[in-house]
């Protein structure tokens, strides 16, 4: 495979160094993308710079992915608009982890080009700075940095001397791992590309070597929306901060315009593949098509088979036929997720022991679900309302047998009104 071609066709190349097709072409190359440990887990936005290292690996090269405990304590001013607040070491250290970990779901860490996994502040934890600006700092000018965008768009409202160095932190990892690991390529997005020539900057004047850089666009969506955010923030990889249903619902919520994109970008389905689900979908654009077949990729790779079948399951709940035995056999936690932002109303534990009728649930309480009693019993005649996916034909107590995982029922009258309960 070639990695460059690859990319290209796949929209994911935006600015190459000159001589790396070359370079690529005659052996195996080792090359590294930065991760930032600002957080415990990464999120969608980071797998375009995981997909970069990924093809790299298929095309028979060697990836490396640097977690940067170093770099996390200073603070990338590229596409900041202000100074980012620092983390403490044991902070980083838990975030490290675990990032390391979500990175194993997607390289292969065995074989001749296995996927290493480095830490920046291995190296620069004994670097003091008097050495560091004698053995790195004279090799690159003021005005070179200054010339940087990332320094350029932030002179006027302010710039600290930490984030105007950050430029030479990250050349010299490039320098230290060309020394070190042989890498003679660093990846990464678009607004990287002057830090990644500030490396291979100082490779060449440090090494007298030949480095190479390589960036993929910043993925945008064609709503003028940012990618990988929802109303509650970003699309983590970590389940236990984006459920695998609103993971997958993501996915299913593509625009046509984008579905095309992101199967290109995220999976590993070929030309082919990918261009034969777009005729599928040009003839019947509402069966989502591309978009069932994204979603069900990326949950599955990021997720697993069973938590692919559970956010379909799930998704059941709202848009298609399910029934209270679909209901229970879900895990909590991804039900919750499911009716996030429906109208809700807590009850006291107690009450429902003893019992509640359907008519005060449904009518009841300072967030009522029906405007009136008299609105409760005509909706229950009509077979309009289901506790728990389940159709009732009148009112009777619910009581806590009814809960959910202990916890919630389920309100619902007709196709598409949900309420639910929770339990104090």
């Amino acid at each position: 495979m070639n990695f460059v071609e690859e990319l290209k066709w796949r929209g994911m190349l935006h600015d190459v160094t000159p001589g790396l097709v070359e370079e690529l072409a005659s052996k195996s190359t080792t090359g590294y993308v930065g991760f930032d440990p600002t957080a415990d887990s990464l999120h969608i936005g980071n797998l375009v710079p995981v997909m970069l290292l990924v093809h790299l690996q298929r095309a028979g090269h060697r990836p490396l992915a640097l977690v940067g405990g170093a770099t996390g304590m200073v603070g990338d001013p590229s596409g900041k608009t202000a100074e980012r607040q620092l983390l403490d070491p044991a902070s980083i250290a838990h975030n490290l982890a675990c990032q390391k970990k979500q990175l194993e779901k997607f390289l292969d860490f065995t074989g001749d080009n296995a996927a290493m996994v480095v830490n920046n502040h291995d190296w620069f934890k004994n670097f003091n700075f008097l050495d560091f600006i004698r053995d790195v700092g004279k090799h690159i000018t003021i005005n070179y940095m200054m010339a940087k965008d990332s320094v350029k768009n932030r002179l006027e409202a302010g710039m600290s001397f930490t984030e105007f160095s950050y430029q030479l932190v990250q050349g010299y990892d490039f320098l230290y791992l060309f020394r070190s690991h042989d890498c003679k390529l660093q990846m990464g997005g678009s607004d990287q590309w002057g830090n990644m020539l500030t490396g291979t900057e100082l490779v060449r004047r440090v090494e007298g070597g030949q480095a190479y850089a390589l960036t993929a666009p910043l993925i945008t969506k064609s709503d003028g929306s940012k990618f990988g955010k929802s109303e509650s923030g970003n699309i983590w990889i970590d389940k236990a901060r984006t459920s695998a249903y609103t993971f997958y619902q993501y996915w299913i919520n593509a625009a046509d315009a984008d579905a095309g994109r992101y199967l290109r970008i995220f999976t590993l389905m070929d030309r082919e593949q990918i261009e034969a689900l777009e005729a599928e979908h040009a003839e019947n654009p509402g069966a989502r098509i591309m978009q069932k077949a994204l979603a069900a990729d990326m949950t599955r790779r990021v997720h697993s088979e069973q938590d692919l079948a559970t956010a379909v399951a799930a998704s059941a709940l709202l848009f298609g036929k399910s029934s209270e035995e679909d209901l229970r056999s879900l895990p909590p936690a991804e039900i919750l997720s499911v009716f996030e932002g429906v109208p809700r109303r807590i009850v006291d534990r107690e009450a429902l022991t003893e019992g509640i009728s359907v008519i005060d649930l449904l009518a009841g309480g300072e967030t009522p679900f029906l405007a009136s009693n008299s609105d409760a019993r005509r909706s229950l005649k009509e077979n309009a309302i289901s506790l728990n996916k389940t159709k009732l034909q009148s009112d009777r107590l619910v009581t806590t047998a009814d809960l959910i995982g202990d916890e919630f029922l389920v309100l619902q009258r007709g196709k598409k009104n949900y309420f639910t309960v929770r339990v104090s």
